[in-house]
């Protein structure tokens, strides 16, 4: 098995991988060991990256290390601590609170989703957190960490693995 390819993510933004520093968005709550549910933050420890979904009518899969898969419109995920699908993936509609990842911008275009709160999960802990395409002002996520489409696809193809985050 090949050894992890890890980036660091640091807490003003910057996102190094293998010599190269790239920008990056971070949560508008900041950094948090202590990350809950709606607090904006990011959470700090190293986030595996479990697999890779992306917009297959906007552009070409990813190169990456781990298993890729392409959206569908009624792709979502929940993010309702007193629903049973909280922290995963559904499809929309559903009667719990979540966000559609089918978006008419292009955030959602290549999405990393991250290890956090999955194994195991425990409610209200947090959610739906993703490596992601940043706005062009690279704009605080919601707890999220995003690059540039340039960068998500050339540290992917890097064969990025995890993400220490801290």
């Amino acid at each position: 098995m090949p050894a992890p390819v890890q980036a660091i993510v640091h807490r003003d933004g910057r996102f190094a991988l293998g010599g190269q520093v790239f920008r990056a968005a971070l949560g508008r709550g900041g950094v948090r060991t202590d990350k809950q549910e709606g607090d904006g933050a990011t959470p700090s420890g190293v986030l595996l990256l479990r697999r890779v979904l992306y917009r297959a009518d906007r552009g070409p899969p990813p190169v990456c290390a781990v298993p890729i898969e392409p959206l569908a419109p009624d792709d979502g995920w929940c993010d309702d601590p007193a629903h049973a699908d909280y922290n995963r993936m559904v499809h929309l509609p559903h009667d719990g609170r979540c966000e559609a990842l089918w978006r008419t911008d292009a955030l959602y275009d290549l999405i990393g989703v991250l290890g956090w709160n999955d194994a195991p999960m425990v409610r209200g802990m947090g959610s739906a957190i993703f490596l992601h395409i940043a706005t062009p002002d690279y704009a605080p996520t919601d707890g999220c960490v995003a690059l540039a489409l340039g960068d998500l696809r050339r540290v992917m193809a890097a064969g990025l693995t995890e993400l220490l985050v801290g």
